[in-house]
């Protein structure tokens, strides 16, 4: 150590030099690494989304979760398998221990899928296999809300969302409160009848006339011409051309006995921002992108096609993670500058004007160079890395004043600057490198803290040795080498400043004069601050309350209620939250909402998300949520749940009783037990007790031998049903003005939509057409909601918080 120490101090341009290089290099790091929110840590979590359209949980449980849970159970090193089912479709969720390797992990589920396609239905929807990756979470969220026709409203947000993706930085931009297009042949029955038709014959005709034909090309004398046949559908126009009856003399095409139209899909939920009808879109960035610079540059597109749209249309940027890190990063250079300037005045004071001013020096270049070192190891700047950042300000000063110190007491006993900060660096070096090497073994083993949590909080311990290691080599080189240079010993001699401080060497000294006693009372204060916090204490928190960016208001109910009726219910609900002021912006979403590793309970029927007003301008945000919960109480058919987001990733409420049973009718009344235990207690509210929603579903049961004498079959009754329903998807076709497919519908008209038309349905069979009342019986049943199971056995969760 000593020959370098000579070295770098006998080369003082040289090592002058390097440092200003690791000032500018690092300030360019600073600038230029990319920042993100959350630390890009895989989460040992791969799942499988399927879905089948009308599918019902139960048989969703049977025909599609079954078997793909058959086939994953040989799935190495999983820790549980979940799984769902819902209307329309489910997932399988494998949780793996943690360190897995996600590659191998997703493969081999892949793979298995693969073996299960052929244990599930003909029409199911190609099954996917997604992994939960936290960098694609939105970083924005886009609203496009105002008093304009939907189609309009969604021709913006398309245009939007295309030009977003070609943002700098943007990996996805996901659009969500819009409506999937649609094409609806409302049938005349009547006509239907007239004609003999059968529903089976209306689908095969219209899937025949839009098909892809490659008719080839032709090559002689005169050259090679390709052959096209024009086939498929290009504009809902096209379908009214099909024959749908024909004969030698004649033919009745689609538009004679039905009417074509161009639409949405029904409803299953609605967006607004603010009180207005809207639609968003999602943000998500690329891994290592610049969180920051990704953020304005989406707001830069959008603020230039505003200018292209209507006044009406108003637009809003929620859940904007980039305000965090810009707030983070100001901190830190607070925290940076602040600790120059007190550390530079506790030095002046001690040491005086130069040591301080080499000291002072110390801390940027370490802290630089700390960000340098984090970019060259291909690391981004996070939370945890910003957090780190600033808890490292307060440590890297030290190693500096142990080596200025010495060297000042040296050059007050007259040793020349060179020779004082060279013997000061050789002799504490021994002591520097042990306190340096004592603050990084305290955080080391958070290297290895295992799981999740454990690959969330390394970038702490890295942070730290980086910074830590930065400052070890500053003291030991470039402050003896300024030192060295620039050193002048202090007008007033090191003892004389050091009798300022008589208190704390008298101390010392009887601490000193006493060890028996001071170990002793060492020892004391160890154990009673240990039972002092333990017996006053307000107990350990994983993650800290702070005052929340965001609340939501989440709104159940029970029942078999109609979107409308949801909308009823939110939109007064909604309507007193707006009235409250300190808040931001207000997102509704009412109806479906996101399945899958969402936290919401199946009896949710709409979520009121709110972002708060800058803290300094408002009450504080419990304060607000209480209000909310006051105000809206006395609503009758709802239950109110008013929450801020929890720290950390999504784990549900705090209390979680999970009941499984080889038998799934046991599990009711045991449901029923943990419920009553839990909400006995003064300190629980908020209680979910897991229990299926009341309501009723309405069975077709069909006397399969009296259909035969018919010529019935299963099929045509549910193509029949679908007429009624949401409408039999014929074929569909893609526009040339979108990246998506739209659906053809065959429907009845508004009119024949209802409960009764069921029975009043009427069929082409061998027989005529005859009313489907002949062998159909309409029942109700138990309404089932989501049917969840946990390796293969049915559950329920009582949950509290």
């Amino acid at each position: 150590m000593s020959k370098f120490i000579d070295y770098a101090i006998g080369h003082g341009r040289l090592t002058i030099a390097t440092l200003v290089f690791l000032l500018g290099a690092g300030l360019v790091a600073y600038v230029t690494i990319p920042k993100e929110a959350e630390p890009d840590i895989k989460i040992p979590i791969i799942y499988v989304q399927l879905s089948q359209r009308g599918i019902s949980p139960e048989d969703s449980e049977r025909l599609l979760l079954r078997p793909v849970e058959t086939q994953l159970k040989s799935v190495g090193n999983v820790k549980e398998m979940r799984s769902t089912a819902f209307e329309g479709g489910g997932f399988v969720l494998l949780e793996f221990e943690a360190g897995f390797d996600s590659k191998a992990a997703l493969a081999d589920v892949r793979a298995k899928v693969d073996q299960a396609k052929h244990d599930l239905p003909r029409d199911v929807d190609e099954p996917q296999v997604l992994e939960v990756n936290l960098s694609l979470y939105p970083v924005l969220v886009v609203g496009l809300s105002g008093d304009v026709p939907e189609r309009t409203l969604l021709r913006i947000a398309r245009a939007a969302k295309n030009a977003i993706e070609q943002a700098p930085g943007v990996l996805s931009a996901e659009l969500r409160g819009a409506r999937d297009e649609a094409v609806e042949i409302i049938l005349d029955p009547t006509l239907i009848a007239s004609y003999g038709m059968s529903l089976e014959q209306l689908g095969s005709i219209t899937q025949s006339f839009n098909t892809l034909i490659a008719a080839g090309a032709l090559e002689g004398e005169s050259g090679r011409f390709a052959v096209k046949v024009p086939s498929l559908f290009e504009k809902p126009q096209d379908i009214l051309q099909i024959p749908i009856v024909a004969s030698p003399k004649a033919s009745v095409t689609l538009l004679d006995i039905a009417q074509v139209k161009p639409t949405f899909k029904d409803a299953t939920s609605v967006t607004r921002v603010n009180g207005r009808p809207a639609m968003t879109i999602e943000v998500s960035k690329r891994t290592g992108a610049n969180l920051i610079e990704t953020v304005d540059a989406v707001k830069a597109t959008v603020e230039a096609l505003q200018k292209t749209w209507p006044e009406a249309v108003h637009v809003t940027f929620t859940q904007d993670k980039s305000k965090v890190i810009r707030q983070m990063l100001g901190d830190l250079q607070n925290s940076v500058l602040t600790g120059v300037l007190l550390v530079a005045i506790v030095i002046l004071f001690a040491l005086g004007f130069r040591a301080s001013l080499f000291i002072g020096i110390a801390i940027p270049a370490s802290f630089l160079a700390g960000v340098l070192g984090l970019q060259l190891a291909g690391l981004t700047v996070n939370i945890v890395v910003l957090f780190s950042l600033i808890l490292a300000v307060g440590m890297l000063v030290d190693d500096a004043i142990i080596v200025s110190e010495f060297a000042e007491r040296r050059m007050s006993e007259g040793m020349p600057p060179k020779e004082a900060y060279s013997l000061a660096a050789k002799r504490m070096s021994g002591p520097v490198i042990a306190a340096t090497a004592t603050r990084i073994a305290a955080f080391s083993p958070l290297l290895f803290w295992p799981g999740v949590v454990g690959q969330f909080m390394k970038y702490l311990p890295i942070t730290l040795i980086a910074t830590l290691t930065a400052s070890l080599v500053v003291a030991l080189f470039f402050t003896p080498t300024l030192g060295a240079l620039l050193g002048r010993a202090a007008p007033v001699p090191h003892d004389e400043r050091a009798k300022d401080r008589g208190p704390y060497m008298r101390t010392v000294r009887l601490a000193l004069r006493r060890p028996g006693m001071t170990l002793t009372l060492a020892a004391l204060l160890l154990v009673a601050v240990q039972m002092a916090y333990g017996k006053f204490g307000r107990g350990v928190e994983f993650f800290p309350k702070v005052e929340p960016d965001y609340g939501q208001v989440i709104v159940h109910a029970r029942g078999n209620l109609a979107l409308d009726e949801k909308n009823r219910l939110i939109g007064e609900v909604e309507k007193r939250v707006l009235a409250f002021d300190g808040l931001k912006t207000v997102y509704t979403r009412i109806g479906e909402q996101p399945r899958g590793m969402s936290e919401l309970t199946e009896d949710t029927i709409g979520v009121i998300q709110f972002e708060f007003a800058d803290w300094r301008s408002r009450p504080p945000a419990h304060e607000i949520m209480d209000a909310i919960r006051d105000k809206t109480a006395d609503i009758p058919g709802i239950l109110i749940e008013v929450t801020a987001p929890r720290a950390g990733p999504p784990t549900g409420k705090p209390i979680q009783v999970q009941i499984g049973a080889l038998d799934p009718a046991v599990l009711p009344a045991a449901a029923n037990k943990v419920a009553a235990i839990l909400s006995a207690r003064s300190d629980m509210r908020d209680l979910d007790d897991g229990q299926p929603l009341p309501g009723i579903d309405w069975q077709i049961e069909v006397d399969k031998s009296e259909a035969a004498k018919y010529g019935a079959g299963i099929s045509t009754v549910g193509a029949a049903v679908q007429l009624v329903t949401n409408g039999l998807k014929a074929t569909e076709y893609r526009p040339v003005d979108s990246d998506k497919s739209v659906d053809i519908l065959v429907r009845f008209p508004p009119d024949r939509r209802s409960l009764d038309q069921i029975d009043d349905l009427r069929v082409q069979t061998q027989a005529g057409h005859v009313p489907i009342g002949n062998f159909v019986q309409r029942l109700p049943a138990p309404r089932v909601g989501y049917i969840n199971r946990v390796n293969g056995n049915r559950v329920m969760t009582t949950a509290i918080a």
